[in-house]
């Protein structure tokens, strides 16, 4: 094993490790007085929504469209939103008691994959995906613990558990990354812009404010086509 391995695996360890992290911090909230629960689980989101969009902005979607053409990149941009789109429906059919939870993984796997490429050119942007994706998963997984804690059968414990078991998912995803992408630039590529329309689909869904409409999945897929608008505008330029 050479450095880099050991390199991606330690930075993808500490970004999963706020995932558990995350759970844990949602038990305490109980703790404070009512309006502070509820102003402390706001602040918590949208310090969520932020590192989403500084993940998609400064890292993914720059990273991603310098490894494709531009047609390719805007697809598999859209075609990430979709996914996650669908993904999303099928979890509301079923109850949605996993959703956040589930949406955490989907942006934590694909991300670690690109981290574990990302580290055999470029140590300093590695870093600063670990970085980012850790930030993703704290409040993702205090958001994702406190749905499934008031929704499933299962007692906190065994729930925290489930939440501990995420973390070696990471260094798994970020070795084949390293393995199977950091030779093929235009299928990591294609992850990062997939990821990039998926979390911006789950941004404006799950994390962003939403006004009451029956078909509130319209407004996220919306954001996903202005995002892609904006940004074959700026693929067009020299």
């Amino acid at each position: 094993m050479n450095d880099e391995f050991y390199i991606a695996m330690a930075l993808a360890t500490l970004a999963g490790a706020s995932i558990p992290i995350g759970a844990a911090l949602s038990t305490y909230d109980r703790l404070l007085p009512g309006w502070l629960q509820e102003e402390f689980r706001h602040t918590v989101v949208a310090f969520g929504a932020g590192a989403l969009i500084s993940a998609v902005a400064l890292v993914l979607v720059p990273e991603g469209s310098h490894r494709l053409a531009a047609t390719p990149a805007l697809i598999w941009f859209v075609l990430g939103g979709v996914v996650f789109f669908a993904i999303d429906r099928l979890l509301a059919a079923r109850g949605g008691h996993a959703a956040q939870f589930l949406a955490m993984m989907l942006d934590y796997v694909p991300e670690a994959m690109a981290l574990g490429a990302l580290l055999a050119d470029n140590l300093s942007l590695a870093i600063l995906m670990a970085a980012l994706i850790a930030l993703q998963n704290l409040p993702e997984g205090f958001n994702a613990f406190r749905e499934m804690a008031q929704t499933w059968g299962a007692s906190r414990r065994r729930l925290f558990l489930l939440f501990l078991l995420m973390v070696p998912v990471g260094p798994l995803a970020a070795y084949l990354g390293q393995v199977y992408l950091v030779d093929d630039p235009s299928v990591l590529g294609a992850m990062m812009m997939f990821a990039s329309g998926g979390i911006l689909y789950l941004l404006f869904e799950d994390v962003a404010p939403q006004v009451p409409l029956e078909r509130h999945w319209s407004p996220p897929l919306g954001a996903v086509a202005g995002f892609a608008l904006g940004l074959a505008g700026h693929l067009m330029l020299p």
